[in-house]
């Protein structure tokens, strides 16, 4: 039985079109960014940051981005339920800090009013909308959540962007600055 996903065309090889297909899809530009999450569980906030690369503005009026968003994942749920995400956007520099958000974050510091000030080692602020950003973020985005739809194996969440922040000029990371891949 084949893993290949999707049609193939007549006459092709399916694994090794599947192949082909993957490595384009891999080979699209993609920025790579850190996903901030929060959502209350029996009167508890619980917060999450996640790598994630399916980020994208989809309007201008209003302002809108786009999460793609594994199903499975711990940040898919609090998202689901909170209604809200931020993206943190890097420096070139700091490729090495998406590695410590691919998966949930166990180690939360949080002040003593439950807001977390580091997750994973790295220090974080806390947007409007209660959702984690990284404080050494070369810019931010904190959005509400105004659409979803089930893709399959992601959720695709709508935020409206409600605040932002930091340098847009600096040299931000994407995903090749990395040998990080996902996708295909």
């Amino acid at each position: 039985m084949s893993d290949v996903v999707g049609p193939v065309p007549a006459g092709e090889d399916p694994e090794a079109y599947d192949r082909l297909r993957r490595r384009i899809l891999w080979a699209m530009p993609a920025g790579l960014y850190v996903l901030g999450s929060v959502a209350e569980t029996d009167g508890v906030a619980r917060h999450n940051l996640m790598t994630a690369d399916w980020v994208q503005q989809v309007a201008v009026r209003p302002k809108l981005v786009a999460a793609s968003i594994d199903a499975t994942a711990v940040t898919c749920d609090l998202v689901g339920r909170g209604g809200v995400f931020s993206v943190s956007l890097l420096d070139r520099e700091d490729r090495a800090v998406v590695r410590k958000f691919g998966k949930p974050v166990a180690d939360v510091e949080t002040d003593d009013d439950g807001r977390p000030v580091r997750m994973a080692g790295v220090t974080v602020v806390v947007a409007a909308t209660g959702a984690p950003i990284l404080a050494s973020a070369a810019c931010w985005l904190d959005c509400e959540v105004r659409q979803q739809l089930e893709l399959g194996s992601h959720v695709l969440f709508v935020g409206e962007v409600v605040a932002a922040g930091g340098d847009p000029e600096r040299p931000l990371l994407r995903m090749e600055d990395t040998r990080m891949n996902y996708g295909g």
